[in-house]
């Protein structure tokens, strides 16, 4: 098996895709397209090729791959499965997931603008967040440093306790970093075991509307700050329920991580089968619900 297979399987694959996908198809007249993107382990023997040490959850002195993936939260489709070796993480595998996402979907300048994309930390450095803005998108992305974040906690007026955990305060900072485009940011404060805070920062450059959307709320006519900062916190948070859900589900019933191959070409082969099998089962799910709501859910 080549690179060439590969490539055809793949191009194979982006047609399968576009033919079927809900996402290819979405209204952007309608509501912003969410894609939440991250990197998940896949663990592997020393032998296999791109097989190195990095990070895998709470596994150490780990070797395998990493997969890339690119989840459409809305559809629960994976619009982009990539294999990375095992030393790649998020920070320097965005700009290729969010390219190859831009051939899947045709994602073109004015379709840019109504999508948004949600990312954790991995890639919540300076030059990925200014390069996403510079090409349009919508952002909802954690910062990697979480000592600018202790920094610019200082000018938070005002924080709020978070209902839903305890000990959670957020609030608005007054002084934002810069970027290439008008952003809000938000620091998120929790106790450590010392009696310390540890510090986040959540950037967004989502409007309101949005933003209550993806928290699943109801904006009121005049939203406070605290229901705005609120709002961004929990649309946060979401994220958790749709693409590292997704990536557990795939783990466990397509058994992602438990068919590995030597050739790196070959593992390749086994993720687009693997994504081809995910993408499937929703579009046969979304099928069914039409004769019976109940099939899904």
């Amino acid at each position: 098996m080549d690179k060439q297979k590969i490539e055809f399987s793949d191009r194979a694959s982006l047609q399968v895709l576009q033919r079927h996908s809900c996402s290819y198809q979405h209204d952007y007249t309608q509501e912003e397209l969410l894609l939440d993107i991250d990197m998940t382990g896949m663990p592997a023997g020393r032998l296999g090729e791109g097989c190195t040490k990095g990070y895998f959850a709470s596994r150490k002195n780990c070797r395998g791959r990493q997969l890339g993936r690119v989840l459409a939260s809305d559809y629960d489709e994976v619009i982009v499965d990539h294999l990375y070796a095992g030393k790649r993480q998020l920070n320097r595998s965005l700009p290729d997931l969010l390219q190859q996402t831009q051939r899947a979907l045709a994602l073109d300048a004015s379709r840019r603008r109504a999508t948004i994309v949600r990312i954790d930390g991995g890639a919540g450095d300076d030059t990925n967040i200014n390069w996403a803005l510079g090409r349009g998108y919508h952002l909802l992305i954690k910062l990697t440093s979480w000592r600018r974040a202790n920094k610019l906690s200082g000018s938070v007026s005002k924080w709020f306790a978070d209902p839903k955990i305890t000990d959670r305060e957020f609030g608005w900072v007054k002084q934002p970093l810069s970027f290439d485009r008008p952003t809000r940011q938000l620091p998120v404060r929790a106790p450590k075991g010392d009696g310390e805070w540890s510090y986040c920062l959540i950037l967004t450059t989502l409007t309101d509307a949005m933003l209550f959307r993806l928290a699943s709320r109801t904006m009121p006519p005049a939203p406070t700050s605290q229901q705005r900062a609120l709002a961004a916190l929990h649309a946060y948070d979401r994220r958790s329920g749709g693409l590292e859900t997704q990536n557990k589900g795939d783990k466990q019933g397509l058994c992602l991580t438990c068919r590995n191959k030597r050739k790196f070409v070959a593992q390749e082969m086994l993720v687009l089968l693997a994504q081809l099998a995910h993408n499937f089962v929703i579009w046969a799910r979304n099928d069914l619900a039409q004769v019976d709501p109940r099939l899904g859910k």
